[in-house]
C-alpha cells in the first residue's frame, strides 16, 4: 500500500459539520475553533444547494413519509434547505481551519461543486455514500488528482470496485474508503466492523469508518481493526437542534474520541512475546532459599520455595533440586543460582 494522504502516525480524525452550523457562520466558525480544541485532524463540509441536490417537489418518492426518519414531514428540497452551508462560507472557514492548524475540505455533490472547490483549492475529496454509484462525480473529483476519501454505505463490492477503478483511471492515486451504515442515527448492531479488514484487502488502500452511531465505542474498535481514519458529525451542543444534531458528537465526547482512538492505535503495537515496554520479570515466581543453610544442607519442601520476585532460578527446576545439597553456606531469601550446587 502507498503512502496516503489519509494515513499518519495516528488515526486521522474527521469532524463533519454538515448542517449543525444553523445557518450561522459565526456558529460555523466557532465549530471550526471548538474541534480544533478537541484534537481534530480535519473539518469536512458538504457542498451542494437543494437545487444541485433534487427538485422542489413535496409528493411521491421527494417527500419523507417515514415516522421513524429524523427527517419526517419535509421534502427533500426543504431537508437541503435547511441543511445546506453557503458556498461564500466555505472561504472563510477553510482560513479559519488553515490558521488552526486543521485540514479543511468538503463533499462535492455534482461538477459545479467540484469547480467551486477547485477555485478554493481544496486539499481533497469526500465522495458520501449515496453519491459512491455517481461514476461522472467521481471521475469529475479525480481529474483533479486530489486524494479521495469514499464512504461505502449500500454500495456492494462489485460497485467499489467500478467507484475505485473510475478514480484511478481518471487521475485519482489516493483512494481510502470508510465503513459506514447509511442510517441517521445507525445501530450498534449494523456496523459490521468486520468489513473493514476485508475491504483494507479487496482494494489494498486505507480503510476507516463515517460512524453514525451514538457514543464513541464503535469508533473506537474500529482502530483494533486496522481502520486508520474516524469521520464523526459534530455540533457544539445536540440541545441547540440541527438538522444532524441527535447523533452528532459534543465536544467532550469528540475530545475522548481522538484520545482513545490514538491510545487504541498506540497499543496495537507489535505481535510480541515474553518481556516488553514496561514489563519486569521481578513480579515472576522464582526458586529461593528459605531458611538459613550450611554447606552440605540438602534442599526440603521447607527451606526451599517458589515465590516471588523473580531473580532466582525458574520454578520448572523444583522438583529436580529437591534433595541436592548446597556447597557453601546460604542465607535467608538468597535467589538461588545454578553455582550454589553440589
Amino acid at each position: 500500500m502507498s503512502e496516503s494522504f489519509f494515513q499518519r502516525n495516528k488515526p486521522f480524525v474527521i469532524a463533519e459539520m454538515s448542517g449543525n452550523h444553523n445557518h450561522s457562520l459565526e456558529r460555523a466558525i466557532k465549530i471550526v475553533e471548538v474541534a480544533a480544541d478537541a484534537g481534530v485532524d480535519a473539518i469536512k463540509l458538504q457542498t451542494y444547494t437543494a437545487d444541485t441536490m433534487t427538485i422542489d417537489k413535496k409528493e411521491d418518492e421527494f417527500y419523507i413519509d417515514d415516522p421513524n426518519s429524523l427527517w419526517y414531514g419535509n421534502s427533500l428540497y426543504e431537508l437541503y434547505q435547511k441543511a445546506y452551508t453557503p458556498w461564500e462560507w466555505h472561504e472563510p472557514i477553510f482560513k479559519r481551519c488553515k490558521e488552526l492548524g486543521i485540514i479543511g475540505f468538503s463533499t462535492p455533490f455534482d461538477a459545479s461543486a467540484v469547480e467551486f472547490l477547485e477555485k478554493l483549492d481544496a486539499p481533497a475529496y469526500k465522495i458520501a455514500s449515496f453519491e459512491n454509484v455517481d461514476i461522472p462525480l467521481i471521475k469529475k473529483a479525480a481529474s483533479t488528482g486530489k486524494p479521495m476519501l469514499v464512504s461505502t454505505g449500500m454500495a456492494t463490492v462489485a460497485e467499489l470496485d467500478e467507484c475505485i477503478r473510475a478514480a484511478k483511471t481518471n487521475g485519482c492515486d489516493d483512494v481510502a474508503l470508510l465503513k459506514c451504515s447509511s442510517v441517521y442515527p445507525a445501530a450498534v448492531e449494523d456496523s459490521n466492523l468486520l468489513t473493514i479488514p476485508h475491504l483494507k484487502q479487496l482494494f489494498d488502500c486505507p480503510v476507516g469508518i463515517s460512524d453514525h452511531t451514538m457514543g464513541i465505542g464503535v469508533s473506537i474498535a474500529s482502530i483494533a481493526l486496522g481502520g486508520c481514519i474516524i469521520e464523526r458529525h459534530f455540533t457544539l451542543s445536540r440541545d441547540d437542534g440541527g438538522v444532524d444534531a441527535s447523533f452528532s458528537l459534543n465536544p467532550s465526547e469528540m475530545k475522548q474520541l481522538v484520545e482513545e482512538a490514538r491510545n487504541a492505535y498506540v497499543a496495537l503495537g507489535k505481535i510480541t512475546y515474553g518481556v516488553s515496554g514496561h514489563e519486569s520479570s521481578v513480579g515472576r515466581r522464582s526458586l529461593y532459599v528459605c531458611e538459613d543453610m550450611k554447606v552440605g544442607d540438602a534442599f526440603t519442601e521447607k527451606n526451599l520455595r517458589s515465590i516471588r520476585p523473580g531473580l532466582g532460578l525458574s520454578p520448572k527446576y523444583y522438583e529436580m533440586l529437591l534433595g541436592k545439597r548446597v556447597n557453601r553456606d546460604i542465607a535467608r531469601g538468597t535467589a538461588l543460582s545454578w553455582d550454589m550446587i553440589g
